[in-house]
């Protein structure tokens, strides 16, 4: 046991000891108050024995009652053997009250510990039997706790390989490339343009390593008014011109205008990503459908649709991991980082963005964002 058992322990013996005694002893002065005021016992003047003559016929008086015997209290002795009893029975009780309530408590810092030394694993619900108290609440709050930590360090670690993974091959690209210049000489030209896109490919996707790693530290810029319409109609141009090598239109329907708070470059960084895995994922000579509404709830919702394979249903929530892959999917010239800065940025902008199949074919994905009032 340890030194909380032993200290719950005493305090609850010391409290009921206190109980006992302190009940024992008023129940022991009310017995002798009451034995000294009967009627004919304590109030009463006993003249002493009867006279000899009268020892076989008393008078009545001296028959009514016998005076109490010399050197005995007229309460009776203190109820020592039901007070042992009684300490006894509280030494049991002090003994499993302060078991149960110590008893979780150590399975906690046991676990802990656990956490402590890494092992997120750990978890004291189970434990913790069918207790329904403040003390099993806090066992609970501690599994989300440990189950929070276990997913966001396994999602670091999963970062930290695709990053390195994603990494190594433009590097490799670029010393073959330097290799290749050394031995053909004649060939300067080609191998830095190869070099040169490479060294984009990094910094694109450095950049967006930087941006994603800003945006999860809650590191969004000041928040201002920004017209979404307008940012909207940016977007869209942009988009235009990007699809037109391959034939896309771009169908952008403006809704009501409207204002929302949030950062202006970070949200238009936040959509255009989406719009831009819009485009690269519809086929040539499709069309990306960009949509505004602004239905009764107080919130702006912007659709994009469009017209590719769509993603299957149980890998609508993945596509917003970083460095996800489907299936069967590609990213082109992405790194799959695009949907995840998304969500991040538009999370920090108060709204949210999920993604859904669209009817026949296509991926569409819904951004709400609170719309600032007029």
């Amino acid at each position: 046991m340890g030194r909380l058992f032993w200290k719950f322990f005493v305090f609850i013996w010391l409290a009921q000891l206190a109980g006992i005694l302190g009940t024992g002893a008023l129940f022991w002065v009310e017995r002798q108050q009451f034995a000294n005021h009967l009627p004919g016992i304590g109030d009463r003047h006993y003249p002493g024995p009867p006279p000899p003559e009268f020892a076989d016929h008393p008078p009545p008086e001296f028959a009514r009652g016998l005076p109490p015997p010399r050197g005995r209290p007229p309460g009776g002795p203190l109820p020592v053997l039901p007070m042992i009893v009684g300490l006894l029975a509280s030494l049991l009780c002090a003994a499993g009250l302060a078991w149960y309530f110590a008893k979780p408590i150590r399975q906690l810092r046991n676990a802990f510990d656990a956490a402590a030394n890494g092992n997120l694993d750990v978890r004291v619900t189970p434990g913790m039997g069918g207790r329904r108290d403040e003390l099993a609440d806090l066992g609970k709050d501690f599994d989300r706790m440990t189950a929070q930590l276990q997913s966001f360090i396994e999602g670091q670690q999963r970062l930290l390989h695709d990053v390195s993974h994603e990494m190594r091959s433009p590097l490799a690209r670029l010393q073959a490339a330097i290799g290749l210049a050394r031995q053909q000489p004649a060939r300067i030209d080609d191998f830095l343009q190869r070099i040169e896109r490479e060294g984009d490919r990094m910094d694109q996707l450095i950049g967006e390593l930087l941006t994603l790693s800003r945006v999860e530290a809650g590191v969004t810029g000041e928040l201002e008014a920004v017209d979404i319409g307008e940012l909207l109609a940016s977007i869209a141009e942009d988009a235009r011109f990007e699809g037109s090598a391959r034939q896309i239109a771009i169908a952008f329907t403006p809704g009501p205008s409207a204002e929302v708070s949030a950062n202006a470059e970070l949200l238009h960084r936040a959509i255009e990503n989406v719009v831009r895995n819009a485009i690269g994922h519809s086929p040539d000579g499709g069309t990306v459908r960009l949509q505004v509404s602004s239905p009764d709830d107080g919130a702006l919702h912007i659709t994009i649709a469009d017209q590719g394979h769509g993603v299957p249903e149980n890998e609508l929530e993945s596509i917003f991991q970083p460095f996800f892959r489907g299936e069967g999917s590609t990213f082109g010239s992405g790194y799959g980082l695009g949907l995840a800065i998304a969500r991040r940025a538009i999370t920090a902008s108060g709204g949210r963005i999920y993604a859904r199949k669209m009817p026949g074919q296509g991926l569409v994905v819904e951004i709400e964002l609170p719309r600032l009032s007029a």
